[in-house]
């Protein structure tokens, strides 16, 4: 790559994208980037040296010899988006545009690609797997969907071959890239604004899978009867994760999901070869990424977490953590619902999560991407909850939330703040 090279970034403060523009940066481009919001990630990004506006407007786009050489954007960019304008501006004088995941695909095709995937748990084990590569100093580059603890960013620059990436199934972003090593936590159906059913994602995955070379490895749990199909397109070498899972390994983050996470770091680990000395001190250290049951402070003696768990087994999930970590306090779960297809698809499964909780404090829907068509509701979500005997309360702003809690809680209680979305303004403000 070229020092005199120049990329801009629409929405360039976005978790995945941001972590494009230090990899840019680390390899001598000079990196610009726009956004609507001002937030800590962009903060550091400009303290990193990456200009930022926020504002997105065609004028961002300069031409002639200033113009940048290289455009990406971001999926939060769509035709009835600011950025857009900014976009087309780009196509409008020849610059090449690539989308997030289209660019780092092509980063990527220079690496030794770990790619981890699955609906569940992705995060946590690209950051696990980050750390097992460091302790063994395999010095890998790594792109996670979040800021690791251990670092505080999304992303290592790295002087080897190895580069440790986060792969998203939704839009089939992750078909754009070639791994060498696919990890596979798990198979549920999710994103039903995109997949149309369980055997939609399955088949997606298929493909991903067929892309791994035959002297390459996928990691995966094999008694899955959601993943099992999936491991008869691929000639690689097929890795069984469950063999080295460990319900009674000792870590900082709890849960079995977490432990489940870790079974398949461990196995791509051993695929690679690392002695399992690295593997089990970088598992025994593990502290965890942002918003993946984050411990944000306390509130009148009640521990406050954070978590993106925004499908109901992750919200089961994170529930079950919390219970572990916490067995004799009183859970009370602030959640908000993430898009109306996915509450509305998978509606008695969120039920069937929140349940377990001894408390509920519903947001409304956080819509995202989707416009409200009136079939589905967190008041819907609250009625269903109380039917089956639910303490649950409906509170429509995060403020309102953060009061609610901070007015009922006591050191008996832990509190988990659950979603995708602006939910994690209620753990902010009952901690800062």
């Amino acid at each position: 790559m070229s020092k005199e090279q120049h990329v801009h970034c629409i929405g360039v403060g976005g978790i995945g994208i941001s972590a494009l523009a230090r990899h840019y940066l680390h390899e001598g481009w000079q990196v610009s980037g726009s956004d609507l919001v001002e937030t800590k990630n962009s903060q550091q990004l400009e303290a990193e040296g990456v200009a930022v506006t926020y504002e997105q407007t065609p004028e961002n786009i300069p031409a002639g010899d200033v113009a940048p050489d290289l455009v990406i954007y971001s999926d939060g960019v769509t035709k009835d988006t600011a950025g857009w304008g900014e976009l087309e501006a780009a196509r409008a004088v020849g610059i090449e545009t690539l989308s997030y995941f289209e660019a780092l695909g092509k980063v990527a095709a220079d690496y030794y690609v770990i790619a981890i995937a699955g609906t569940h748990g992705k995060t946590t084990t690209t950051a696990m797997l980050a750390d097992i590569l460091e302790e063994a100093s395999f010095d890998p580059t790594v792109v996670v969907g979040s800021l690791r603890t251990k670092t505080g960013t999304n992303y290592r620059p790295g002087r080897s071959k190895y580069f440790v990436v986060e792969a998203d199934e939704y839009l089939r972003h992750f078909l754009q890239f070639t791994p060498d090593v696919l990890v596979i936590n798990n198979l549920d159906f999710d994103h039903p604004d995109y997949f149309t059913d369980l055997a939609d994602v399955q088949a997606t995955f298929a493909e991903l899978v067929a892309k791994v070379p035959e002297d390459g490895y996928v990691v995966a749990n094999t008694s899955d009867p959601n993943v099992a199909p999936v491991l008869k397109s691929t000639e690689a070498t097929v890795v069984d994760y469950h063999e080295c899972l460990n319900i009674t390994r000792k870590m900082n983050v709890p849960g079995l999901h977490n432990r489940q996470n870790a079974a398949a770091a461990e196995a791509a680990a051993q695929a690679l070869m690392i002695e399992q000395s690295f593997i089990d001190t970088a598992l025994t250290h593990f502290v965890g990424t942002a918003r993946r049951f984050q411990y944000k402070g306390d509130v009148n003696g009640a521990p406050v977490y954070d978590d993106y768990a925004h499908n109901p087994e992750k919200v089961a999930a994170a529930i079950a953590g919390a219970r572990e970590q916490y067995p004799d306090k009183h859970l009370v779960a602030v959640f908000q619902p993430h898009t109306y297809s996915r509450t509305k698809t998978l509606f008695s499964k969120f039920v069937t999560a929140l349940r377990t909780a001894d408390r509920v404090l519903l947001l409304p829907i956080f819509a995202a991407r989707e416009e409200d068509d009136g079939s589905v509701s967190s008041e819907m979500l609250r009625d269903a909850l109380i039917e089956e005997g639910v303490a649950v309360e409906l509170l429509y702003t995060e403020a309102a939330a953060a009061l609610a809690v901070e007015e009922s809680v006591s050191k008996d209680d832990v509190v988990l703040c659950v979603g995708a979305g602006s939910v994690t303004k209620v753990a902010d403000i009952l901690t800062e």
